[in-house]
C-alpha cells in the first residue's frame, strides 16, 4: 500500500495515478520493486487509520496524515541504484529538482520497459490490508471559503496540469502537430508530467516513445489564469534548451490579452470548463 497526505500534492498524486498503472518506490537513491495499482481509495477520518500515524512538523506546526491510498500488487522484486543509465530520465528530473520536492515523477516508456526486465518476478506472499472505514470521492471547488481538506480542495494549477495531460492523451493533438509541421501521428508520442530543466520546470513534456536517430519534443505550459508576456518568454527559454529537436511549445491559459505578441513556434490555447459554476463542487471526472 502507498499513502499520500492531506495536501495538494497528496491529492494531485492520487488523481494523477490510475488503477492499472505501474509504480516503483525511490528511496535512498535506489529504485525498489515494481507494483501495479489495483485500487484507489480516499478514506474519511484517516488520522486514526493504520498503518501510518499522523506526522506533525515542528517548524510549521502542520499535521499531515494519509487519506489517499493506493492498494498495490507487487510484480517484480528489485533494488537498483539510480546511477544506472536506464534511469537517466528520472534521475535527471530528481537532480534538477534538487531533491524529493514532489511526491512522484512520471517515467517514460523506455524507463518502464527497462524496469520490467530488472530483478526477478515476485512470487512471495502478498500482504493484504483490510481497512474498515468510510471512503469519499475528493471534490474540487473554485472558492477558497468552500475548501474543506481533504474532502474538498480549491482548484489549483497542479489539478489543471493533470486534467490537461489526460485530455491530450485521450483526445490526441493532431491539430497541434499539423500547425507545427510534425509528420508523426499522436500515437507515436507519450504525454508525460512535469519535466525538470536547468531553467525551471515545464508542466507537460511530450516526446516520441521510440525515437530513431533524434527525438521530437513538444513543451506545454499551463496557467490557471491570464497569460502574460513573462509566460511566453519562459516557454521560449525552455524551448531553447533542446536546440533543433523541439517542434514547438503550447501555452494553455484561461485568457490571452490582445497585447501579447504571437510567436511563430508557440501555440496559444484557451482552456474552459463547460457548464461550471464557481459556487458548486465537482469531482475530477466531472471536470475532465
Amino acid at each position: 500500500m502507498a499513502g499520500f497526505t492531506n495536501s495538494i500534492n497528496g491529492l494531485w498524486t492520487f488523481l494523477d495515478i490510475n488503477e492499472g498503472d505501474y509504480i516503483s518506490f525511490l528511496y535512498g537513491a535506489r529504485v525498489r520493486n515494481l507494483y501495479r495499482v489495483i485500487k484507489k481509495v480516499a478514506y474519511k477520518n484517516a488520522k486514526n487509520l493504520p498503518p501510518w500515524p499522523p506526522v506533525t512538523f515542528r517548524m510549521s506546526g502542520n499535521t499531515y496524515y494519509f487519506p489517499f491510498r493506493l492498494f498495490l500488487k507487487q510484480e517484480r522484486e528489485l533494488n537498483e541504484p539510480m546511477v544506472r543509465p536506464e534511469f537517466s530520465y528520472v534521475a535527471e528530473n530528481l537532480l534538477l529538482r534538487g531533491g524529493y520536492r514532489k511526491t512522484h515523477f512520471q517515467a517514460d516508456t523506455i524507463t518502464f520497459y527497462s524496469v520490467s526486465g530488472m530483478g526477478a518476478s515476485f512470487d512471495g506472499e502478498r500482504e493484504i490490508f483490510n481497512i474498515e472505514a468510510d471512503s469519499f470521492e475528493p471534490k474540487i471547488v473554485f472558492r477558497r471559503e468552500h475548501q474543506k481538506i481533504p474532502e474538498k480542495f480549491c482548484f489549483q494549477e497542479l489539478i489543471l496540469q493533470s486534467l490537461i495531460r489526460r485530455k491530450i492523451q485521450s483526445s490526441g493533438f493532431d491539430n497541434i502537430l499539423k500547425i507545427l509541421s510534425v509528420n508523426h501521428s499522436p500515437d507515436e508520442f507519450e504525454v508525460l508530467g512535469e519535466k525538470a530543466l536547468p531553467e525551471g520546470f515545464v508542466d507537460i513534456f511530450i516526446k516520441l516513445k521510440h525515437p530513431v536517430g533524434a527525438n521530437i519534443y513538444l513543451l506545454v505550459e499551463v496557467k490557471t489564469g491570464k497569460a502574460c508576456k513573462k509566460d511566453i518568454e519562459q516557454l521560449k527559454r525552455y524551448i531553447s534548451e533542446f536546440s533543433n529537436e523541439v517542434a514547438g511549445g503550447v501555452l494553455i491559459a484561461k485568457e490571452f490579452p490582445k497585447s501579447i505578441q504571437r510567436e511563430k513556434h508557440i501555440i496559444p490555447v484557451r482552456y474552459y470548463f463547460k457548464d461550471i459554476s464557481s459556487l458548486s463542487e465537482y469531482t475530477y471526472r466531472q471536470l475532465f
